[in-house]
């Protein structure tokens, strides 16, 4: 997703799943701060997700119930296992009015991880439990004797049915994310489960492969698992042809029932409620088909549609073509920025409606030689904050060669556009 393209002090997310899902593309900067600004707001409850790097994930092979080992085992001391530190409390499927399953710590969930990989060796491990902020995750080297492999898992809580949820079980859109394979499914339970064969950069820039599940059930526990075929996410150099575990292998991991009780163990989140314990209101998602229908309808008329997408959380895009290369032009729209106005428009241009408006002509990707990226980024008077952006670009996909030498709207197109007045009727 475009505004996961850059880090951001408030989701340094997960992210972006996705794996989402977004990729690292070098879009207009400033407009994907801000665009993290709100949708940091937006975040509150999935901040515990906190260090899954790309796409959280974890390795294989096994299915989801009985860690435990018997009592009368004499082969060693007793493994501390999910199972055993969760069955020692509440069930995890108690009434909300119960008290919550005991929590579960880092080890356990190492120990529980290793038992559902195939045999191997395991080194590098790290994990913190279902009490540590931000929250649960576990990562370890496996070797199975053809190459060490990153493998890493993260666990949190989404909200049901919300877009979150979407951009965590839907497959990315190539134009901005390059991959190999991906699917995205619901299983008999209810659960979305995303399989997903990628790149860790989606530029592949180096061949380190990320292939991932990214499992969503209907109460909204979120289990993510990624492998890598090297030793580490980033930094270290490939080490076998592919990860080690399959995506049937993934799947089986990640559907395991063991994880959703972790998840269960997960504190409260006491940001998600203010002091009187209402809800925090968040800017309203603008949707991405009206966006992407109001876009197209304020191209200029020589300008082909191409193709096209989108996402409701403000973004929108197309790929145009005027005969002489295809160029892509994304949009954001947003609410609630005035908190960080002086950080986008301090030297701006100010209508007399008192509009703020910032003109920035730049590369478009700094791993791409010869991509132009022109901006036109707007702030409307008001309370309401509200934002619209437009980027137009000389190629047609995040991280492709230049397809032409300037892009296919001129900056003052862009302006006509994003200060149109027909972006009112989405405020």
């Amino acid at each position: 997703m475009p505004e996961n393209q850059h880090q951001d002090p408030f989701e340094e997310r997960l992210t972006a799943a996705l794996r989402d899902t977004g990729g690292d593309f070098q879009a207009d900067g400033t407009a994907l701060v801000a665009g993290g600004r709100v949708r940091g707001r937006r975040a509150l409850t999935r901040r515990r997700a906190g260090v899954l790097g790309g796409v959280a994930g974890v390795a294989l092979v096994g299915v989801g119930g009985a860690l435990l080992l018997p009592q009368d085992d004499s082969t060693g001391p007793e493994r501390r296992t999910v199972a055993s530190e969760t069955t020692a409390g509440p069930s995890a499927s108690a009434s909300p009015s119960a008290p919550a399953p005991s929590p579960v710590s880092g080890d356990a969930l190492l120990t529980s991880l290793k038992e559902l990989l195939p045999e191997g060796r395991f080194s590098e491990e790290d994990a913190r439990g279902s009490g540590d902020a931000p929250g649960p995750y576990a990562s370890l080297v496996y070797d199975d004797g053809e190459g060490a492999a990153a493998i890493s898992m993260g666990l949190d809580r989404v909200e049901a049915g919300s877009e979150q949820v979407r951009e965590l079980t839907e497959c990315p859109d190539e134009t901005f994310v390059q991959y190999d394979a991906c699917s995205s499914t619901r299983l008999p339970d209810g659960s979305l489960l995303r399989l997903f064969q990628g790149y860790e950069y989606p530029d592949r820039r180096v061949d380190t492969k990320l292939w991932s599940a990214d499992l969503v059930t209907s109460e909204g526990q979120h289990v993510s698992l990624s492998e890598w075929n090297s030793p580490a996410q980033k930094g270290a150099p490939v080490s076998r042809q592919d990860p080690p575990l399959s995506t049937e292998e993934l799947k089986e991991v990640v559907t395991a029932d063991v994880w959703r009780r972790v998840v269960d163990a997960v504190p409260a989140d006491p940001e998600v409620s203010g002091s009187a314990g209402a809800p925090v209101q968040a800017p309203p998602d603008v949707s991405g088909k009206d966006i992407g229908e109001m876009l197209a309808g304020l191209l200029p008329e020589n300008l082909k549609v191409v193709k096209q997408g989108g996402q409701d959380s403000g973004f929108s895009y197309v790929v145009v073509d005027d005969g002489r290369g295809g160029s892509l032009v994304q949009i954001n729209v947003q609410h609630g920025m005035n908190d960080v106005a002086n950080q986008l428009y301090g030297s701006a241009e100010t209508l007399p409606d008192g509009t703020r408006v910032a003109v920035r002509q730049g590369p478009g990707d700094d791993r791409v030689a010869g991509v132009v990226m022109w901006t036109v980024d707007t702030l409307r008077a008001g309370e309401d904050g509200f934002r619209v952006v437009v980027s137009a670009f000389n190629n047609d996909a995040a991280h492709a060669e230049p397809t032409r030498e300037a892009p296919a709207l001129t900056v003052g197109q862009l302006r006509e556009i994003a200060l149109s007045p027909e972006w009112e009727k989405l405020r």
